[in-house]
């Protein structure tokens, strides 16, 4: 079997190429430009910009005679790393025409100039570009002896966010090969390759830099959920999914992934592990054949050793096999039995005690029956995870494309922000897709509460607002949500409740949002809501409009176990900087200021006036997710954030009878959310789920 594995991975770049059909796949970087001070260089790097985007758009002509240009520039100033890139970037240009020849000339020039300067990267780049025109061009030995050289220079390079997409796209090709079990198997090293250097990665929090590596590495882990779920194997798609979860918030909130309760690395099978094995040993073999004919490659003709000459002809006798090997490995005897063991394996680690005991463990300690449900978006379908406190775990596939099921949330959203329109209708659907798969185990458990961990654009909407056609899922279950299991601490039982209340009800103040300047007016029921709050609980505290600061709320909150802010803020998709609560004395707090807080105290923080999505389109919802995870790392057990900005009575009604709950029943944080909804539901004047739903319980619910 050995001998089959030596040749993968130069064969399965070579033949993903095929499959990816773009040269967009091996874009590492654009080689950075040597500074010199003149205008020329300026106006370059200009014109460069300008030309690229009209390659992206298809306007070859322009592109061409703006890069003609730039290549002139740094022809005359000299700056040959300039050079290389624009030749490149032209060689890219007659590519996407089909012209090949033209294109392998430009790439040629640029690989040339590359290897002169020692510029590792141009020179990665320039020869999987070149291998792919050979390729395109049926020239499979030329395109091998390419890639071979691109992967050499990589593995010399140590490139490990290179070698993760490397593996990534490995894993799409063994999936139009119709061999899924090495597709997760590539895909699962992507992902643990990626959880490794995440670690040590420091991600600036511009918000294109975070979509530029969710873009890059989201599909690793959508990728692999979606066949673990296709191979039933649910609690590694479990893992996957939250994996996701954790990856998504540590992009918006650097350092996420340091805090998780246990390791986001997927663990391999057995027989995936030797299989790794085998491949990791050959791999190095590979890499050293690799040098050794590179070294002699370059030795002219004239100047070879018979035995130089005879062990460069036996090298490259050995890559001309590599190709001929491959495309008998997938049905080989060998592989055929390594997917028998796999699958042998893989239906009994569904029932895998250790992983499942800790799942359920956690939803033991919540009352009502819990399930934990995590929905997984993907392109042609939705999955729906389910895990009960006693039973195996099982997934449920829906047949719903994304862009459909995105544009019935954006209807849902737009009904429950308007009371004035009718939400039932989208409601109906998304309680088809999301809940009546799940409803015959929801019904033979007896749950009575949903722990919720939403993906995507479905955090923009509540849970509790679907519809069955008779009632509202509030009425029926309590729901919990969460940023990601790995990340929620569930051991942590409730103190008793002393509320520090803090309300904006007077004044006037402008708030900077990213480039905006958004004006705010005090809430007029926010100070007879933080009195109703107050007076309910003995040894509570209120502070109003310029006595309710930071300062003045920092060096108070330890003393509290609830924190209840009626005042304004807003989660904005984009970067957490933009997100914020806004204080009395007319101060922001950012995410990364909440973050500073110590809220080892406090078991629930409450924001009774905010919104999310501020003054522009849906995103991904992160910023939510953003909000509960920045309480939880400070150490709040858990939050109460609203979706909307929903009206200032409402929410004092909402809020009193939530606060009475709590004392009265002494029932969970869940509970006591889901029974102050229901004593809205039936008043006519607030029945509609703009009053109530919009309001979420993210952490621990207990």
């Amino acid at each position: 079997m050995q001998r089959y594995f030596k040749y993968l991975i130069l064969a399965t770049v070579l033949l993903s190429l095929n499959v990816l059909g773009s040269c967009s796949a091996f874009k590492l970087s654009t080689p950075e430009v040597q500074p010199t001070p003149n205008r020329s260089q300026e106006e370059a790097l200009r014109l460069q910009q300008k030309g690229l985007q009209q390659l992206s758009q298809g306007q070859f002509p322009q592109a061409l005679a703006d890069l003609q240009q730039v290549l002139s520039i740094f022809r005359k100033i000299k700056n040959r790393r300039g050079e290389a890139a624009t030749l490149k970037d032209i060689g890219q240009v007659y590519d996407r025409q089909l012209n090949y020849s033209q294109a392998l000339e430009y790439y040629r020039q640029a690989l040339a100039i590359s290897q002169k300067i020692a510029d590792k990267t141009g020179e990665i780049e320039t020869l999987a570009y070149m291998g792919l025109v050979y390729y395109k061009q049926g020239s499979s030995s030329q395109a091998l002896d390419l890639f071979r050289d691109a992967l050499l220079i990589s593995r010399e390079t140590n490139d490990k966010q290179g070698e993760a997409k490397l593996l990534q796209q490995i894993g799409s090709l063994m999936e139009v090969k119709k061999k899924p079990d090495l597709a997760i198997l590539f895909y699962k090293q992507s992902a643990n390759l990626i959880a490794n250097f995440r670690q040590k990665l420091q991600i600036s929090p511009k918000i294109t830099q975070q979509q530029s590596y969710i873009k890059k590495f989201a599909a690793t882990y959508r990728n692999l959920s979606n066949l673990l779920f296709k191979q039933k194997r649910i609690l590694e798609a479990q893992t996957a999914v939250d994996s996701l979860q954790v990856q998504e918030l540590d992009d918006y909130l650097p350092g996420v992934r340091g805090k998780a309760k246990f390791t986001q690395r997927i663990d391999l099978l057995k027989p995936e592990q030797q299989l790794v094995n085998n491949f990791d040993t050959d791999i190095s073999e590979i890499v050293q054949l690799g040098k050794e004919l590179s070294k002699l490659q370059k030795i002219p003709t004239t100047q070879r050793t018979p035995q130089q000459e005879q062990r460069r002809q036996e090298l490259e006798a050995i890559q001309r096999q590599v190709l001929k090997e491959f495309l008998q490995f997938s049905e080989s005897p060998e592989v055929l039995a390594y997917l028998q063991e796999l699958n042998r394996t893989t239906r009994s680690e569904n029932l895998n005690p250790k992983l499942l005991r800790r799942l359920q463990n956690n939803l033991k300690r919540f009352p009502g029956n819990p399930v934990l449900l995590y929905p997984l978006v993907l392109e042609d379908r939705l999955e729906l995870l389910l895990v009960t406190a006693y039973t195996p775990p099982t997934h449920h596939s829906v047949s719903v494309k994304r862009q459909e099921l995105y544009n019935t949330i954006a209807q849902l959203r737009t009904a429950l922000t308007n009371p004035a329109s009718d939400a039932k209708q989208p409601a109906q659907k998304l309680y088809k897709w999301l809940i009546s798969p799940i409803e015959p185990v929801l019904a033979g458990t007896n749950a009575k509460t949903i722990i919720y961990a939403p993906d995507g654009q479905l955090r923009y909407i509540p849970l509790a607002a679907l519809h069955n056609g008779k009632q509202w899922l509030a009425q029926k279950y309590r729901v919990n949500n969460i940023t990601a299991l790995s990340i929620t601490d569930f051991n942590q039982q409730p103190q008793s409740v002393k509320i520090l209340a803090g309300a904006f009800s007077k004044g006037n103040y402008d708030v900077k949002v990213g480039s905006r300047t958004l004006k705010y007016g005090g809430l007029p029921f926010a100070a007879k809501e933080v009195d109703n709050v107050t007076a309910t609980f003995p040894g509570s505290t209120k502070l109003l409009n310029s006595e309710f600061t930071e300062p003045e709320t920092t060096k108070r909150i330890s003393n509290y176990s609830i924190l209840h802010f009626a005042t304004h803020a807003a989660f904005v998709t984009g970067t957490p900087e933009n997100s914020f609560i806004l204080f009395g004395d007319g101060k922001a707090a950012s995410l990364n200021d909440l973050r500073l807080w110590n809220l080892s105290n406090t078991d629930l923080v409450v924001l009774s006036a905010c919104e999310t999505g501020l003054g522009g389109q849906l995103g991904n919802g992160i910023e939510i997710l953003g909000f509960g995870y920045v309480m939880e790392e400070a150490g709040a057990k858990a939050a109460i954030a609203s979706l909307w900005q929903v009206s200032d009575e409402g929410t004092q009604t909402l809020m009193n009878a939530f606060y009475a709950i709590l004392k009265q029943e002494k029932l969970s944080k869940a509970e006591a959310l889901q029974k102050a909804q229901m004593t809205l539901i039936p008043n006519i004047i607030y029945e509609h789920p703009y009053y109530w739903a919009g309001f979420i319980l993210i952490g621990n619910g207990l």
